[in-house]
């Protein structure tokens, strides 16, 4: 189980002292964040993809994680999301394998759609198109990153011909993908037609519908033919925030929710806690918490959590984190290691990717000649043929 933090990189005034940070103090802090996960153990920093205020996560990823790269030796980077719609995929296919080259592997992708609507005339796209949008610029990126000399002509950008991406990915193999979403079904298909892996950031839903998205990613991961419904690759989300007791967790941390941009001036704490994963209380709270997710959504390979939002200060933050450093992962992580059976893969590394390579077992996408994918195509030509003949 791969353990770690996200960040959406929100610019928020501290209801409690009226301070809002510069910009430039919110990205200093955000590098000290990702510092101090390396620091307290964690096994992964990602960062969200913005272009608005009050955001300052990165507009381009790749740059924050080659500054990221030069100060850390371990810890997996990663992002929350890139924005596949409205970001070139010439672009990503660059940038991310430079940064891979820079960080010695240590970096992964989690492509989305973004939850900011305005963002898609900014680059000249029609968010009405946003799923075919998502679809066709994967198509292109995934070739970008296995093929060398490119010809490819789509609906939403201009053609290429005989077109190389440079640099190459690393040893050869690409970065692994995640594939985001909160609600929409098309993307968990398109994840689970790659063989790539599928996150969901489990913070505003209820259980039942993050149980309903994973379900069926695993249902189509293994029509694919990528492996059994079990051994589908899957992340998720959540929100703590913590304290000793739950009653110190829950007064100081009131204000903050309170007045959140994203969720404040809504449902109370106390219905936000109860209705979605967002846990406000004592260590051992969040670990149960935490635990109680394989319920619903398997044996899973990456739990990230968001712990710098609404405000916060960075003192704050930084306090959280060793809460969950010295008490919260480690016994996370031997609880889940511990009940994830032995034929349930670990999350990919550039290491494992490599490996697989090296043993031509990369996936294929849409399904292998011995996947239920593949029989059912043959099913449908063979209809199809018998309905020629029959038309003669």
């Amino acid at each position: 189980m791969q353990l770690g933090i996200f960040t959406i990189g929100d610019v928020t005034q501290d209801p409690t002292t009226g301070e809002t940070p510069s910009e430039n103090e919110r990205i200093k802090a955000t590098v000290a964040i990702a510092r101090k996960a390396e620091e307290v153990g964690m096994d992964v920093f990602a960062m969200g993809q913005h272009h608005n205020p009050p955001f300052v996560a990165p507009a381009n990823p790749p740059i924050l994680m080659a500054h990221l790269a030069a100060q850390t030796e371990k810890i997996q980077l990663g992002t929350a999301t890139t924005l596949i719609t409205t970001t070139d995929p010439v672009r990503i296919a660059e940038d991310y394998s430079y940064v891979q080259h820079l960080a010695d592997g240590r970096v992964d992708l989690t492509l989305g759609r973004g939850n900011t609507g305005p963002v898609y005339p900014w680059f000249g796209k029609d968010i009405r198109q946003g799923i075919p949008l998502a679809v066709e610029n994967y198509q292109l990126l995934y070739r970008l990153w296995r093929e060398q000399s490119v010809n490819y002509s789509g609906r939403f950008r201009t053609p290429l011909q005989g077109f190389t991406a440079t640099p190459r990915p690393l040893d050869d193999v690409p970065p692994f993908v995640w594939h985001g979403s909160i609600r929409s079904p098309e993307i968990p298909e398109q994840a689970a037609f790659y063989g790539d892996g599928f996150f969901h950031n489990n913070i505003f839903w209820n259980k039942e519908h993050t149980e309903r998205m994973v379900d069926f990613y695993r249902q189509r991961y293994e029509y694919y033919g990528h492996g059994s419904y079990d051994q589908a690759i899957v992340g998720l989300g959540g929100q703590v925030f913590m304290a000793k007791n739950s009653q110190d967790a829950m007064r100081t941390f009131r204000p903050y929710f309170d007045n959140a941009p994203v969720y404040g001036h809504g449902p109370s704490l106390e219905d936000f806690t109860e209705q979605t994963p967002l846990t406000v209380g004592s260590p051992q709270q969040v670990i149960e918490r935490t635990l109680s997710f394989r319920g619903y959504a398997g044996d899973y390979q990456r739990q990230l959590f968001l712990v710098d939002h609404a405000g916060l200060p960075l003192k704050t933050v930084l306090e959280q984190m060793d809460i969950l450093g010295e008490e919260v992962v480690p016994v996370l992580r031997k609880e889940f290691d511990a009940a994830r059976p032995a034929h349930v893969p670990e999350a990919p590394t550039h290491e494992s990717l490599v490996a697989r390579h090296a043993a031509g077992k990369n996936p294929i996408p849409g399904g292998g000649p011995d996947s239920q994918a593949a029989k059912d195509r043959a099913q449908q030509a063979e209809a199809a043929q018998r309905d020629h003949e029959n038309a003669k």
